[in-house]
Order: C-alpha cells, then sequence, then structure tokens
C-alpha cells in the first residue's frame, strides 16, 4: 500500500488510497507515536477518524485507504479534524 498509493495531505493528515477489489472501501490508521505522543491523543483521533468515516463509507468508491496523523493533528480541535477529514474525503472520490 505504501509504495504505490496517491497521496492526499493537509496540516492535519496524509492519506494514502488506491483502487480496491474489495466492494466498499476500506480503512486502515497509522497514528504515530512519534507524531502524537500522547496515548489519549492517539486513542482520541482514531476515534473520530473511524467515526468519521463510517459515516462517509457509502459515498466513496471501493478504496484502500490509510489515515497518517501529522504532528499538528494532537493538538487540533475536532471540528477542524473532521473538516481535514471531509476535504481527503472529498478528494479521493474523484
Amino acid at each position: 500500500m505504501f509504495g504505490n498509493a496517491q497521496r492526499s495531505s493537509d496540516r492535519c493528515f496524509t492519506v494514502l488510497y488506491a483502487a480496491s477489489q474489495a466492494p466498499r472501501s476500506r480503512l486502515g490508521l497509522a497514528i504515530a507515536k512519534k507524531s502524537v505522543p500522547r496515548a489519549v491523543d492517539r486513542n482520541r483521533i482514531k476515534r473520530i477518524v473511524r467515526e468519521h468515516f463510517r459515516q462517509h463509507q457509502h459515498e466513496l468508491p471501493p478504496l484502500d485507504l490509510v489515515v497518517m496523523a501529522r504532528r499538528d493533528t494532537a493538538g487540533s480541535p475536532n471540528d477542524s479534524l473532521r473538516k481535514s477529514l471531509a476535504a481527503h474525503w472529498k478528494k479521493v472520490s474523484r
């Protein structure tokens, strides 16, 4: 996945995506301890990404997605994380 995927990046996340043979989109998370040191922050980010993906999964074409957090993600409020994810989903849908 990491070798031949397309990339979408912003201040909070980097999303790698590639076409999939699965009937619907699949999500993978890579939230590194180096980027987000506190476990409570990593868990909050993962929870937000999973929930946002679940709510918008039907709008996405069949893709394999890997969401990676960047350093600025830990201090960002939940609303800005959701807006960032919405922008990524819109970009990968094209």
